[in-house]
């Protein structure tokens, strides 16, 4: 008996229900103490369970599918999900301890997806898109072939895999939880909805029909995120959610994916309208905000357009800028940065026709901070092997107690309504690592409970203050996840302070965040001294070092996402000036698009250190297209699939732009090192 959901096809056949493309199971599950019938090393799969399974039922009607089965120990239920505007599948496993004594899990996947890319005997023709990340350089996809990588069909099942995971609580801190592969002419990309720590695996294994390729999605185990699960009879877990999607383009693939996105996307009133943000960190005060400077800034920032501003850290505590970190955590208004109180500022933001936004990192608390350490008490801390766990001067808070549950939301409370705060910035700048002791479980468990917490103790604050716009940042992007992302409207993409390799993560980022979600820098006004540095230049400053072309590319990094504007745009000329109100206005036309529209990729994705880089946005046959030259390429030539029909410059109108149509290439030629345009094209129909 066969029976197909969305792309995937499944077969039932001498008692098992396997997929029907490899012959093959899709679940595995490891009991610690069983026989793991395996010498694959540190392969996922061949697990106790795995070969014992017994197809019970399977329940198909619309939109979802449920396939149940059985061993002597446990029952396993997939559940598998359609969104109506996407291919894409998305996927989680339960499961239940059906047996008469406690048994503890060391594994279990999400989904196994197999049989495809044509087998171990064509690996040369299938290729795998990895997206690694780090600090600063968000979003760097690479490709290679599943030969390069190390599978051969040299053996019917060797040690070799192609692994991702990631360990700790920056869940993205070295790749993102996501990848495409591709083989002659399709594609498929998965993405892992965790928080904490995941893992996936490409390998090779026999099945039934032979020799086959498989897919492994799943959160943490035993191997790769030190995670056990003790299971009493009749208990169940839940793994972390995965979803497919597949497409005969990368760009198709990444529009599938970003269609289901949208479905799952934290969503917020407030919102709608995708408002254009004043952060006065970055290039400007950093971590010493001061009202003399915040009322100094408030009616440039409203006349170039913005609709926030937000006060970024320090606006709390007494000490100096340069060491207030390890003494955060009381989160109550300094006094002598704001000796009027923060009320007063705000107040003044408000004056000026903007909301008023607050910094918080309300997940730690500064080493040194002894009035919260003596008020929560050890208690309230996460341990690993008993001790606090401390990174950079931080404590890490046990969102499971009550007593930080409270503090905190008292907190949230006391920023909207008394200190007038109708957006708010959470931080989370260090990782915890593997893991913490949690209620006498693993270190792996204790990470996912503790994570699990924080986003329910989210939810419980976006509820309770529907009109207050909540942005998730972790040093940029290190947690740029869809579980995260499923419960913020926004997040930071990147901390990264130079405008020339911004564009190394800006023309990516699509591939990995809604448009409507990815927050970009834009500070027109950069300095050269080091990060974290007060800056506060004069004018002629300004105007010997910062041209046209700096305040346009800088502008021109923020369009395809969201706008966080920053730095000391008061000291531009009215000329330099006009092209950010230029920028910031062009933006908010684009607004509409960006909530419909999908990546588009016409030159594929973009390494550090190339010379160019082009990605855009489609909504049909209309192309919105930002382009830019990165060290002195002189032309730039853009393939597209069908002829072109028009082309006109979206920004900047008011500077020279040179380009030319010829049949389905846009050419565009620059004349300085650094230069960036936004194109809007049309396409004639294929």
């Amino acid at each position: 008996m066969e029976f197909q959901f969305g792309f995937l096809r499944f077969l039932i056949s001498d008692g098992r229900v396997l997929l029907a493309q490899s012959g093959d199971g899709f679940a595995e599950v490891n009991v610690v103490g069983e026989n793991r019938d395996s010498h694959l090393g540190n392969k996922m799969i061949c697990s106790s369970e795995s070969s014992c399974l017994k197809y019970i039922s399977h329940e198909l009607c619309a939109n979802r599918l449920v396939i149940v089965q059985r061993s002597e120990l446990v029952e396993v239920r997939t559940y598998f999900f359609i969104e109506n505007a996407s291919n894409a599948v998305r996927v989680y496993t339960e499961v239940e301890n059906i047996s008469e004594r406690a048994i503890l899990l060391d594994e279990v996947s999400s989904f196994v997806y197999s049989g495809f890319c044509g087998g171990c005997g064509d690996a040369e023709n299938a290729y795998f898109y990895r997206f690694l990340q780090s600090h600063h350089a968000e979003c760097q996809p690479r490709k290679a072939s599943l030969s390069e990588l190390g599978i051969t069909d040299a053996f019917a099942a060797g040690q070799n895999r192609i692994g991702g995971a990631n360990i700790g609580s920056w869940s993205t801190k070295e790749e993102l939880p996501q990848g495409i592969l591709e083989y002659r002419g399709k594609f498929t990309m998965f993405q892992i909805q965790s928080n904490t720590s995941w893992y996936y695996e490409i390998g090779d294994r026999k099945t039934r029909a032979g020799k086959s390729l498989y897919l492994y999605l799943g959160g943490a185990n035993g191997t790769f995120g030190a995670w056990t699960k003790h299971l009493a009879p009749k208990e169940s877990y839940r793994t972390v959610t995965v979803a497919l999607c597949v497409s005969d383009s990368l760009n198709g693939v990444i529009g599938e994916m970003t269609k289901y996105r949208r479905s799952i996307a934290g969503k917020n009133g407030a919102d709608t309208d995708l408002p254009i943000i004043f952060n006065e960190y970055m290039h400007l005060s950093w971590d010493s905000p001061a009202e003399e400077y915040t009322r100094t800034y408030l009616s440039v920032a409203q006349r170039a357009g913005a609709d926030y501003y937000v006060i970024d850290c320090g606006w709390h505590d007494e000490e100096d800028g340069k060491i207030i970190y390890p003494y955060v955590g009381r989160w109550k208004e300094s006094k002598a940065r704001f000796p009027h109180g923060i009320r007063a500022t705000t107040d003044a933001i408000r004056a000026c026709a903007m909301k008023a936004g607050l910094w918080i990192e309300p997940e730690i608390v500064g080493y040194k901070c002894k009035e919260m350490l003596d008020y929560y008490g050890d208690d309230c801390f996460l341990h690993r092997y008993g001790k606090k766990i401390c990174v950079m001067g931080r404590y890490f808070l046990n969102f499971r107690k009550e007593k930080v549950l409270s503090y905190l939301s008292e907190t949230i409370r006391r920023m909207v309504e008394d200190y007038g705060a109708e957006y708010i910035k959470l931080d989370y700048n260090q990782d915890i690592g593997v893991g913490a002791d949690l209620q006498g479980g693993s270190l792996g468990e204790g990470l996912e409970d503790d994570r699990t917490a924080y986003l329910a103790w989210i939810d419980s604050i976006r509820a309770a203050y529907p009109q207050v716009l909540f942005e998730t940042c972790s040093s940029g992007g290190m947690r740029m996840d869809y579980c995260t992302l499923s419960h913020f409207s926004m997040v930071s993409t990147s901390d990264q302070t130079d405008y020339r390799k911004y564009p190394y993560i800006a023309a990516n980022v699509l591939s990995a965040v809604l448009p409507e979600q990815a927050a970009v820098w834009n500070y027109p006004v950069a300095g050269n001294g080091e990060p974290g540095e007060p800056f506060h230049p004069d004018r002629a400053w300004v105007e010997s070092h910062i041209d046209n072309e700096q305040v346009v590319m800088n502008t021109v990094n923020a369009l395809l996402g969201r706008m966080h504007l920053a730095g000391h745009v008061d000291r531009l000329s009215d000329k330099k000036f006009e092209l950010v109100r230029e920028g910031i206005a062009y933006f908010k036309k684009l607004t509409p698009v960006k909530k419909i529209a999908l990546p588009y990729f016409p030159l594929g994705f973009t390494r550090f250190g190339q010379k160019y880089a082009a990605s855009g946005l489609r909504d049909g046959n209309k192309i919105f297209l930002a382009v830019w030259n990165l060290n002195g390429v002189e032309r730039i030539e853009i393939p597209f699939e069908s002829k072109i029909k028009s082309v006109s410059v979206g920004y900047p109108k008011t500077l020279p732009t040179d380009f030319s149509v010829e049949g389905n290439f846009l050419t565009v030629r620059f004349d300085k090192a650094y230069q960036a345009r936004f194109f809007e094209v049309e396409l004639f129909s294929l």
